[in-house]
C-alpha cells in the first residue's frame, strides 16, 4: 500500500507540475472568471491539501508557513478573492509544495504503519488529481498551449457504434459497497432500488451526431429547449457548442490553442446539461438516469432474463483499467471515436462508460440515505440539490480513481468542463 501510495502521489505531482510548464506569470494568475481558478493559487492549493489533513491535523505538525490558511484554504477563502491575496511567488510556490510532497513521503516511508494516515494520503491524492482535470480544462478554457501529457491517436479516431442495449429490469444496489475500498461519502452506500427495463445507447453521442443536430437548426427551435434551457441559450449566445466553428470546409473546433477539423466519430464533448437535453428531445430519446446509467455500467445479467445481484467495479471487470479498455490519464488530448476500445465494453455491450467523455444524467446530485460526510465535509453537501450528476471519467481522469460507482456533479450550465452523455429510448 505504501508504495502504492507513494508512487500514486508522484505522479499526481509531476502532472501538476507538467500542466504549468511553459506557462508565464500572467497566464499562472489569469482572467478572474467563476469558472477556473488562478492556477499559481491552485497548485499551491493542492499542496496545502496535504499539508491540511495529513501533516497538521494528523500528525499534529506546525503549519510550514505562517497564516497558510489564509492563502489556501478553499472553504473560507471566496472565489473570486483567490486573485487578490498576497500568494507567494512561483518559486516560493514550488518550494513549499516540494517542502510538503518530501515531508509526507518522509512519514510514509518512516512512521510505523498507519491505516488513518494512508487513507488521508489517498484522498490527498485523488483530490490533487481532481485538480489537475481541473488544470487541464483551464487550459482549454483560456487557449493555453496544448500541455505535454500525450498525443491525439489516429488509429482510434474512426469508427461508430450504433444500437441499443436492452437492460432488464429486477433490483440493483445503487452506489459503493463497503469492500469496495477507498470511495467518497456521496458514494455510500449501495442500497437496493428497483429498476424497470429500459434500452440505453450503446455508445455517446458522436460528434457527427450532435453536428446534425445543429444544422438542423436545434439552437434556434424552442421546441427542444425547457424554459431553464433556454434562458442559458439567450444567456450564453451560442448556436453551436462552445469551440466549434464552421469553416468553408465544415466544422472545425478547438482543442487548446489550435484549431481543426471535427472529428466527426469522437465523443461529443464541452457541452451542457441543457444542451443534452436538447438533443435529446430533437432526437426523441432521453438522458439516463443515474441508477440506469450505472446498471448498464457494472450490472450483469442472471442468466434467466433479469440482473444479477452481482456488480462490477469497471465495466469490463474488475481488472485495472488499460490504454486498451478505456481513454483516460490525458494521453490522448481529446475524445477518441465512440466504436473504438471494444475490449472495455460492459456485460451489456456498452462501450466507453469509464472514460473518454463524463456523461450527463438526468438527475440532480443528491445525498444516498444514510448520508454522513467525510472529514473533508464540503466535499459533498454544498453541492446537493443545485448540481446534476455525471458518471464514468473523461479523458483526463486519473485511472487510479475511476470506477463504476464514482459520481462527479456541476451545475447544468456548464459546458466548460470535459462532459457528453449517451441516451436512452423513451
Amino acid at each position: 500500500m505504501s508504495r502504492f501510495l507513494i508512487d500514486g502521489m508522484e505522479d499526481a505531482r509531476q502532472r501538476t507540475l507538467t500542466l504549468i510548464e511553459g506557462l508565464d506569470a500572467q497566464q499562472l494568475m489569469g482572467p478572474k472568471l467563476p469558472i477556473v481558478n488562478p492556477l499559481r493559487w491552485e497548485i499551491g492549493h493542492t499542496a496545502y491539501f496535504y499539508e491540511y489533513w495529513i501533516l497538521r491535523q494528523h500528525l499534529g505538525l506546525a503549519p510550514l508557513i505562517d497564516a497558510v490558511d489564509s492563502l489556501y484554504d478553499s472553504i473560507t477563502i471566496a472565489h473570486d478573492d483567490r486573485w487578490n491575496l498576497p500568494l507567494p511567488s512561483l518559486e516560493d510556490t514550488l518550494a513549499y509544495m516540494r517542502e510538503v510532497h518530501d515531508r509526507v513521503r518522509w512519514h510514509v516511508e518512516n512512521d510505523a504503519p498507519d491505516p488513518q494516515r494512508d487513507y488521508l494520503l489517498e484522498y490527498a491524492i485523488y483530490h490533487e488529481d481532481m485538480h489537475t482535470e481541473a488544470f487541464t480544462y483551464t487550459r482549454q478554457t483560456l487557449e493555453y498551449p496544448t500541455p505535454a501529457i500525450g498525443q491525439v491517436p489516429k488509429a482510434l479516431m474512426q469508427g461508430s457504434l450504433d444500437g441499443d442495449a436492452r437492460i432488464p429490469g429486477g433490483s440493483f444496489m445503487l452506489g459503493a459497497r463497503r469492500e469496495d475500498g477507498f470511495v467518497f461519502d456521496n458514494e455510500k452506500w449501495a442500497h437496493p432500488l428497483e429498476v424497470e427495463p429500459f434500452s440505453i445507447a450503446r455508445a455517446a453521442v458522436s460528434n457527427g451526431e450532435y453536428a446534425a443536430f445543429v444544422e438542423a437548426g436545434g439552437y434556434g427551435d424552442a421546441r427542444y429547449w425547457d424554459e431553464a434551457g433556454l434562458a442559458w441559450l439567450k444567456q450564453s449566445g451560442l448556436d453551436c457548442p462552445r469551440y466549434w466553428r464552421k469553416a468553408a470546409d465544415g466544422w472545425e473546433m478547438r482543442r487548446f490553442d489550435n484549431w481543426e477539423p471535427l472529428p466527426v466519430d469522437a465523443a461529443v464533448i464541452h457541452v451542457c446539461w441543457h444542451e443534452a437535453r436538447a438533443y435529446c428531445r430533437w432526437v426523441g430519446r432521453r438522458l439516463p438516469s443515474e441508477l440506469e446509467w450505472e446498471v448498464a455500467a457494472a450490472g450483469q445479467p442472471d442468466g434467466q432474463g433479469g440482473l444479477s445481484p452481482d456488480k462490477r467495479h469497471y465495466p469490463w471487470g474488475d481488472a485495472a483499467p488499460t490504454a486498451q479498455r478505456a481513454n483516460l490519464d490525458g494521453h490522448a488530448l481529446g475524445t477518441i471515436a465512440v466504436g473504438a476500445l471494444p475490449e472495455g465494453d460492459s456485460a451489456f455491450g456498452c462501450r466507453q462508460m469509464i472514460g473518454n467523455a463524463w456523461e450527463w444524467t438526468e438527475d440532480t446530485f443528491g445525498p444516498y440515505p444514510g448520508f454522513t460526510p467525510d472529514m473533508y465535509q464540503d466535499y459533498s453537501q454544498p453541492l446537493f440539490g443545485n448540481t446534476k450528476v455525471l458518471r464514468g471519467g473523461a479523458w483526463t481522469t486519473r485511472g487510479r480513481m475511476i470506477r463504476t460507482t464514482w459520481r462527479t456533479y456541476y451545475g447544468p450550465e456548464r459546458n466548460d468542463v470535459f462532459a457528453g452523455f449517451r441516451t436512452c429510448a423513451l
